[in-house]
Formats: structure tokens, sequence, C-alpha cells
């Protein structure tokens, strides 16, 4: 499972040339277009202050949580990954939850950023029903090793603020999927609060 997870956010900002310049993003952007300019951003800023970043990660965290959280529900995927056990935690063990797993993925992930060694990204075409709220951009890895290309696939719902990340599917395993079988099989066995708890001590730690 942490082998596919370290990819999700990493393999989002693989795509462009580290000269491309950092492309605006407004509200009405299309979910295609999201992942597009996203990618630009942060690879750009990635090449451009990589020795900052491996010195100094509270700097590489800032930049993970302005430039990409914003464009990421991480609500909706707190509760779906709790699933049954977010409909029994109470308004404050949601909220907890919430901001700790939010807080590991961008510990845990921003980290993966600084290990991009030039992959590509090749994108389906895009096509989606304008009546519609949600939205998947599908692309795929291409291996530089000559290993077997990728497929991530990264779905949307729009909300009054925008198109915002809600799961991502890698190599046909849904990142939402398997936290879900993770944290329910600690839940089972010690309760949602000392989760909760767990996951406060790994962001502690690594500040």
């Amino acid at each position: 499972m942490k082998k596919r997870a370290f990819l999700w956010l990493f393999l989002l900002v693989a795509g462009l040339p580290a000269w491309a310049a950092a492309a605006p993003v407004n509200a009405s952007a299309s979910p295609e277009a999201l992942v597009h300019s996203k990618t630009e951003e942060i690879l750009h800023l990635i090449e451009r202050n990589r020795s900052l970043y491996m010195s100094d990660r509270a700097a590489l965290y800032a930049m993970v949580n302005k430039r990409l959280v914003p464009y990421f529900d991480f609500r909706r995927m707190s509760r779906w990954v709790l699933g049954q056990y977010w409909r029994t935690a109470t308004p404050a063990q949601q909220e907890a939850f919430t901001t700790q797993f939010t807080g590991l993925l961008v510990r845990t992930y921003a980290t993966a950023l600084l290990s991009y060694s030039g992959q590509k990204i090749a994108y389906a075409p895009f096509r989606m029903d304008p009546r519609s709220d949600h939205a998947v951009v599908r692309t795929r890895v291409i291996q530089t090793n000559g290993g077997p290309n990728i497929p991530i696939d990264y779905e949307f719902i729009h909300k009054a603020d925008g198109w915002k990340v809600y799961d991502v599917t890698i190599d046909n395993v849904s990142l939402v999927t398997n936290y879900r079988s993770v944290y329910a099989s600690k839940i089972r066995r010690d309760g949602l609060p000392a989760l909760i708890d767990s996951m406060a001590r790994v962001n502690r730690a690594n500040p």
C-alpha cells in the first residue's frame, strides 16, 4: 500500500519540463486544466528550490499546503476513508481525523516529490458530461527505465469554489479504498481515538 500511496502525489507533479512557467488556476478551471496547471507549477518549484526543500522540510510542506492542498477535498476523502466509523464519530473526532489525515498525507508525500527523476505523463482525451458534478482525468506515467506504464486516474467533484480531487486511483487501486482497509482494522482493534492519537504523534514527529 505504501508504494502505491507514495506515487499518487508525486506523480501529479511529474509531467512537464522544469523551465515551464507556473500558470494561474481560477475557480472555473476544468479538471484537466487543473491537473496540467498544478503539474507545471509544482514541478517548476521543486526544480528551482530542490536544495532548500532537501534541507528544510517545513518549507517543502508549506509549499505543498499552499499550492496543492486547496485542490483536494480532504474532508470528503476522510469521510470515505472512515466509512461507517465517520457516521459514529463525534464532530470533534471527524475534525481531528481530517486534520491529522491531511497532515499525514502532506508530510508523507511531499517528501516523495524530491525523488522526481524525469518521468513523463501522458494524458488520455478528456471527456465529461457538462451537467455532471463529477469528472475523471486519466493519465499514464511513462517509465524512463522501460518498465510498464502506470495508469493514474484523478477523480474530481465540483464544489462552490471549483473542482476538487477526492480520490486517486493508481494502477487500478484506489487511494481511499487502501486507507479505508488499513484504518478499519486499526479502529476495530484499538478504536478511533487511538488511531487519531497515533496519526498526531507521527505528524508531531515530522513538523
